[in-house]
């Protein structure tokens, strides 16, 4: 970048993003151009600093409010926002933890079909169709399990929560 301020274009173009996603940052309030050559949109160092933060939060999958709060929001505002969004992505670990091992039990189970066809399983959905918590069943299985999963329960069914976090 051997100019002070570079072209919509050619900003796109460094940051791997198309015209219009700067534009749309813009028009959000999360970026502004330093100003204007020829009619085009221009961009200096200190833009492009934002829109290659923001690239990274989107795909990062942190919401463009969050990445937005730290960029422009007073200290406690932003703090708060991200604090909301370490909590949301620690429940999506949780689910992700979760999902490996039942995905391990089933390559370890010798049954062709394992939810349909392997005891553990049908006992373990069995007890959700007649109730039980997934956090229940999880704590039984692992009696230091604290998480909670969050969103739905394995039986489709919103979760419900408990004394203790199980």
């Amino acid at each position: 970048m051997a100019t002070e301020t570079i072209a919509i274009g050619e900003a796109a173009q460094l940051l791997g993003m198309n015209a219009s996603a700067l534009r749309y940052y813009e028009e959000r309030g999360l970026v502004a151009p330093a100003g204007r050559s020829q009619g085009r949109r221009v961009y200096s160092r200190q833009e492009l600093r934002r829109l290659v933060f923001l690239r990274t939060m989107h795909r990062l999958g942190v919401p463009l409010d969050t990445a937005g709060a730290m960029l422009d929001a007073p200290g406690e505002q932003w703090r708060a926002a991200v604090e909301e969004q370490i909590a949301e992505l620690e429940k999506v670990v949780v689910r992700a933890r979760v999902a490996q091992e039942v995905l391990r039990h089933g390559l370890r189970c010798p049954e062709e079909h394992p939810p349909l066809e392997c005891g553990t399983a049908v006992g373990m959905l069995d007890r959700l169709l007649d109730g039980s918590s997934f956090e229940q069943l999880a704590a039984e299985h692992d009696p230091g399990w604290t998480g909670r999963v969050g969103g739905e329960d394995g039986a489709g069914g919103k979760e419900t929560s408990r004394a203790g976090g199980k």
